[in-house]
């Protein structure tokens, strides 16, 4: 095999983005101005040249400090106080949907393909940049995992390497004999990189490919394809 371990992006990689979006429709209509906040906040999160990791440096306390300045940005963004958008970001987002995922399907075959990596003895790893566990529980494919990580609880967003190289060392593998499988060439594909893993892009068919082979090590639209790149 030409990898030891493989570790997997969540949202939109091991399931269809749209199944998700139908659901969330009825919130998107209510709750417009707060996700928009969201988005802004992180993509300054991203940008801020380092996240602002926590002032004290301990591990355990930079997720505490990542939700807070995610909350400080939103607030500003909304004119609205810190502890009230932490509140209302935790209660409606995190665990508010959460509970969609019980109805989300996988991709065809992921499923039967997580067993058959887990069956040839590979360490597999989860690395997502929203808190991913409740969601595997929900999706049924809890059990498959060696390292399971949320990149908000390093401190940092992808493509930082920060979250890649963390999952590296809770997996016990050298970056290099990973293979990442994301659906972003902008945070997966180049976060990956960074920090010395091989990467794997699913990229479904009616999207133009135009450069993306040049960017990831693979491409895939069907998850037997990456069965037949990881095992061939």
């Amino acid at each position: 095999m030409k990898f030891t371990a493989i570790a997997f992006d969540l949202d939109g990689t091991l399931y269809p983005n749209y199944r998700l979006y139908v659901r969330l429709i009825p919130f998107l209509l209510k709750k417009q101005r707060l996700l928009r906040a969201m988005d802004k906040a992180r993509t300054r999160l991203r940008n801020s040249g380092g996240n602002y990791p926590a002032e004290s440096g301990a591990r355990q306390d930079r997720g505490t400090d990542f939700y807070r300045r995610q909350a400080r940005f939103m607030g500003e963004i909304l004119g609205e106080n810190e502890e009230k958008v932490l509140e209302e970001t935790e209660r409606l987002i995190y665990r508010g949907w959460e509970g969609l995922f019980k109805t989300i399907k996988l991709f065809p075959h992921a499923r039967e393909i997580l067993d058959t990596f887990r069956g040839e003895g590979l360490t597999m790893g989860l690395l997502s940049d929203f808190p991913p566990k409740t969601k595997l529980k929900y999706l049924g494919i809890d059990g498959y995992w060696d390292a399971v990580m949320c990149s908000e609880e390093t401190g940092y967003l992808k493509p930082d390497r920060t979250p890649f190289l963390e999952l590296a060392e809770k997996m016990k593998t050298l970056p290099g004999r990973i293979l990442y499988v994301g659906n972003s060439v902008s945070y997966d594909v180049a976060g990956a990189n960074a920090a010395g893993m091989k990467t794997a892009l699913i990229w479904p068919t009616w999207r133009k490919h135009r450069g993306i082979k040049q960017l990831a090590d693979f491409v895939f639209n069907d998850y037997r394809q990456l069965r037949d790149y990881v095992l061939g």
